[in-house]
Parts: structure tokens; sequence; C-alpha cells
């Protein structure tokens, strides 16, 4: 089951920063009331807007060329593809 979870303490985050998506955390790092809790870290996105990417592996944006099928992309024109 996914959940979607809003947290406004910086010191909490700041223990989330340094990971990967997909990576397991346990709950307890985000505070006692998620104690046995198992969190997957599935997206986000920075100060801008721009969201993460299963599979870039850098903390920095990337230019990715994007086809049709691939999320966040509508094709305009048939056989285009953008960055």
């Amino acid at each position: 089951m996914q959940k979607v979870m809003e947290i406004d303490d910086e010191r909490r985050l700041q223990n989330l920063y340094d990971r990967r998506m997909a990576q397991e955390v346990d709950g307890t790092i985000l505070g006692d009331e998620f104690e046995g809790y198992l969190l997957r870290i599935s997206g986000g996105n920075d100060k801008q807007g721009f969201p993460m990417r299963q599979g870039v592996l850098t903390n920095t944006r990337v230019r990715i060329l994007c086809k049709q099928g691939h999320k966040g992309y509508r094709q305009r024109r048939t056989g285009e593809r953008k960055r």
C-alpha cells in the first residue's frame, strides 16, 4: 500500500536527503510514531518541481532523451523524441 506523507520538521527530513529511490528505510528515523514501519522512497521532486526518475543514479539534474511510452512525455508528432 502506498501512502503520501508530508513532514515539515527539517531535522527529521535530513535523514532522508542522501537516500536513493526504491531504498527501504526504517520508520524510526522520522519519529517514534513510525516505529515498526518500513518505508520505501518511491518518488519526489526538487524545489523547482522537477520529478525524480527511477534509474538516474546522480543527485543532479540530467537531460534524458524521452520517447513514446515514457512517463512525463506526450508525443506531438510521429517519431518525435525530446530532451
